[in-house]
């Protein structure tokens, strides 16, 4: 059985976040796990320059209740880490960090924030890809926390404790992946091998204030409650599409982990603690509201000009852009540019994989589809 423990945490207060985190950490049997001379890693989810109460990052306060708990158990070496979308380096990272209030929080706990722009070429785990260039402080970690955001995601549905470790790629090098594996099934495997290479120990989810709709930045925060944490990634976002009404969604992630044996079925899921909170209506991605395809049936001639015609595509809202970039620096197949001060796609050469939603710092591209445009 994969233990899943749930927490209900109404609130971002210590007071509410510290009793949370040390009844995981006992019922996960992370006490003992951790030991004082370990280097542990918190990978958050960071994504970009966002502040916490935009629910689009891991929030400060349960980072804050997770390193307290370790320096009670007498760790010392405790690194906060990500590599956030765009160039990996040291600037970018620490306004993001800023942003996001883990450099308030790293400066009151005596805990370090990554500034180290390194990465290490590691041999993959899973068979699909040979290796992973994996940043430097995950490589050299004794022990991961992964500590994902409950976010729904244009491209895979969820964003959960497996595509949380999409953040072990160093920046720019994460738009290649989107090249290599622009199939969103095949996509889907390079995440569980990249999961299964840096193999963290633990994931404890932000669902206190998750984000709903078009996720995982140009979506809306809805509160949920709770914090979401295992040793088994695979049984725990089966367990968050529960949360956010996505159980019976096509996610291609949990699909392909329980094809692969990887996930054994919610039979084998053990649900422990408070009882889980589900939102029914919980706000899909646009990608994932309707699935027109099934009613093409038998006329399987007509399937691929339909797909091209009602298939999801980025849209550039021109009132709102601001010509800053982020879209075509971000943008896997170099399809976007930035024409007198306004984001261009063309739509012949885009591979959907909606980078430029995800990294527009100004929410000016949104999701849509069943619409004739820029054509």
């Amino acid at each position: 059985m994969s233990k899943v423990h749930v927490v209900r945490a109404d609130e971002y207060d210590l007071n509410i976040i510290t009793p949370a985190v040390d009844e995981i950490f006992s019922q996960l049997g992370l006490d003992e796990k951790i030991k004082p001379d370990m280097r542990v890693v918190l990978k958050v989810n960071l994504l970009m320059k966002r502040r916490p109460d935009e629910a689009t990052t891991t929030h400060p306060a349960l980072a804050e209740g997770v390193i307290n708990k370790l320096k009670s158990l007498g760790v010392r070496d405790i690194v906060i880490a990500d590599s956030p979308g765009g160039p990996y380096l040291a600037q970018h990272l620490k306004g993001i960090y800023a942003a996001s209030g883990m450099l308030d929080v790293a400066e009151r706990t005596g805990a370090k924030v990554n500034l180290d722009t390194g990465f290490r070429e590691v041999a993959a785990a899973g068979g699909r890809v040979n290796s992973f260039n994996i940043i430097n402080p995950l490589c050299d970690a004794d022990f991961i926390i992964n500590m994902p955001k409950l976010k729904t995601h244009g491209m895979t549905g969820m964003s959960g404790a497996v595509k949380n470790m999409f953040g072990s790629i160093p920046g720019l090098m994460k738009p290649e992946l989107h090249m290599r594996f622009p199939d969103k099934r095949d996509f889907a495997n390079m995440l569980i091998d990249l999961f299964m290479t840096v193999n963290p120990s633990v994931s404890i989810t932000d669902a206190v204030v998750s984000m709903e709709g078009d996720g995982p930045s140009g979506g809306t925060p809805r509160k949920t409650g709770m914090i979401i944490s295992s040793c088994d990634a695979f049984a725990l976002d089966r367990v968050l599409a529960r949360v956010i009404g996505m159980e019976n969604a096509k996610i291609e992630m949990l699909e392909e982990a329980e094809r692969r044996g990887l996930f054994r079925g919610e039979e084998q899921i053990e649900l422990a603690g408070d009882e889980l909170l589900t939102y029914p209506d919980f706000k899909n991605p646009a990608t994932h509201s309707i699935d027109f395809m099934s009613y093409a049936g038998a006329l399987k001639f007509l399937r691929k000009p339909l797909m091209r015609l009602v298939s999801p595509r980025p849209k550039i809202k021109r009132g709102a852009c601001i010509g800053c970039g982020k879209c075509a620096e971000s943008c896997p197949a170099k399809t976007i540019k930035v024409i007198d001060k306004k984001a261009h796609i063309d739509y012949s050469s885009c591979i959907k994989c909606f980078c430029c939603h995800e990294m527009c710092p100004v929410k000016a591209i949104e999701i849509s589809r069943f619409k004739m445009f820029d054509l």
